[in-house]
C-alpha cells in the first residue's frame, strides 16, 4: 500500500511546484527610494576550526586577514570592519558596499580566516539612509 502512495505524492509535489514559484515571483519589490541604499551586513562567528592550529599559523592567517580587510577598504567595498569584545560566538562585523549579496558572499569567502575555517558568516541585505553609517564625531579611517 505505501508503495502506491509514492507516485501520487510525487505527482502532487510536481503539480504544486509551479504555483509556489509563481507566488514568489508576484511578490512586489519595495519601491526604490533615492535616499535609501543597500549595504550588506556580515556577522562573523566562530568557525569549526576556531582556536585550532599552531599559534604562529593563527598569527599569520590573522595578519593576512588584516591585509585583506585593508585592501577591501581601499577599494571602497568594505566600509566597516571590527571585532566584538564580548565572549560570545560572534567574532566580528563587516559592512559591505557592493553590487549584490552574491558579491558580498564572494568577498567574505575569500577572507583568510574564513578560508581557514576559523570563522563562518551570515550576511543580510540592509536598507538604510544614504550616509547614515558615517559617524561625524570621527574623521574618515586611514
Amino acid at each position: 500500500m505505501p508503495h502506491r502512495l509514492v507516485p501520487v505524492l510525487l505527482a502532487l509535489c510536481l503539480a504544486l511546484a509551479p504555483l509556489q514559484a509563481a507566488e514568489k515571483k508576484t511578490a512586489a519589490a519595495p519601491a526604490p527610494d533615492p535616499d535609501i541604499t543597500t549595504y550588506y551586513v556580515c556577522v562573523l562567528s566562530k568557525g569549526l576550526y576556531a582556536g585550532v592550529g599552531l599559534k604562529e599559523e593563527r598569527i599569520k592567517t590573522q595578519a593576512a586577514q588584516h591585509a585583506y580587510i585593508d585592501r577591501l577598504a581601499r577599494q571602497g567595498k568594505l566600509l566597516v570592519a571590527g571585532p566584538f569584545t564580548d565572549a560570545s560566538d560572534w567574532r566580528g562585523l563587516y559592512i559591505f558596499k557592493c553590487a549584490s549579496l552574491s558579491e558580498a558572499r564572494t568577498l567574505v569567502n575569500a577572507d583568510p580566516e574564513v578560508l581557514a575555517g576559523r570563522l563562518k558568516f551570515e550576511i543580510h541585505a540592509w536598507l538604510t539612509a544614504k550616509g547614515s553609517i558615517r559617524d561625524p564625531a570621527f574623521s574618515a579611517a586611514k
